[in-house]
C-alpha cells in the first residue's frame, strides 16, 4: 500500500513537471519577448471569373522573429478597394510556424464583384492611375493561452499592370 502511494506521487510529479516543461515555450507571451509575427500578402490569384461569382486565391506569409515555434490557428480577413469592401472571411488552417522562420500558406476567397461593376469599371478607364488597397484581420495564435496578432496592410495596385495588351 505504502508503495503503490508512492508510486503515485512521483508519476504525478512527472507529469506535472511534464506540464511545465511544455508551456516553456510559451513563456515568452507573458514575459513580454514575444514579438509579433509579420505577416504579408504575397499574392492574389484568380482561380475563376464569372459573372456573379469570383474566386481568389490569397497566398500570405508568416515571418516569425522569436526563438519559439509559433502555432497559427487561423486567419480572419477583410479586403478592401477604395475603401469598397470586396471580400471578408475567414480561414480555420491550422500549422506551426517554426522559431526564427517563414510559413507561405493559401486563403481560398469568395466574392461577388457584379454589385460594384460600375465603380471596377470606372477604376479601369484610367488604368494608369493606382488604386489603394487595404487588407485587416487579426490572426489567432498559440494552442491553451492564445494571442490575437491584428493585422492590417495597405498598398496600391496599378490596374493596367493586370491588363494583357
Amino acid at each position: 500500500m505504502f508503495f503503490q502511494a508512492q508510486t503515485i506521487r512521483i508519476l504525478s510529479l512527472f507529469m506535472l513537471l511534464g506540464a511545465f516543461s511544455g508551456l516553456s515555450g510559451c513563456s515568452t507571451w507573458f514575459t513580454g519577448d514575444f514579438v509579433e509575427p509579420d505577416v504579408r500578402l504575397l499574392k492574389v490569384e484568380v482561380v475563376k471569373a464569372r459573372l456573379v461569382e469570383q474566386e481568389f486565391l490569397l497566398r500570405f506569409r508568416v515571418d516569425n522573429p522569436n526563438d519559439v515555434s509559433l502555432p497559427v490557428r487561423g486567419l480572419v480577413y477583410t479586403v478592401y478597394l477604395n475603401d469598397v469592401k470586396l471580400a471578408s472571411g475567414e480561414s480555420d488552417a491550422w500549422f506551426t510556424v517554426p522559431a526564427n522562420g517563414r510559413h507561405v500558406f493559401d486563403v481560398p476567397v469568395h466574392t461577388n464583384l457584379w454589385r460594384h461593376m460600375r465603380y471596377i469599371v470606372k477604376l479601369l478607364e484610367r488604368p494608369d492611375e493606382p488604386v489603394q488597397y487595404r487588407l485587416q484581420g487579426e490572426i489567432r495564435t498559440g494552442l491553451l493561452f492564445g494571442k490575437y496578432v491584428q493585422l492590417r496592410r495597405n498598398g496600391e495596385i496599378i490596374p493596367g499592370s493586370f491588363i494583357p495588351e
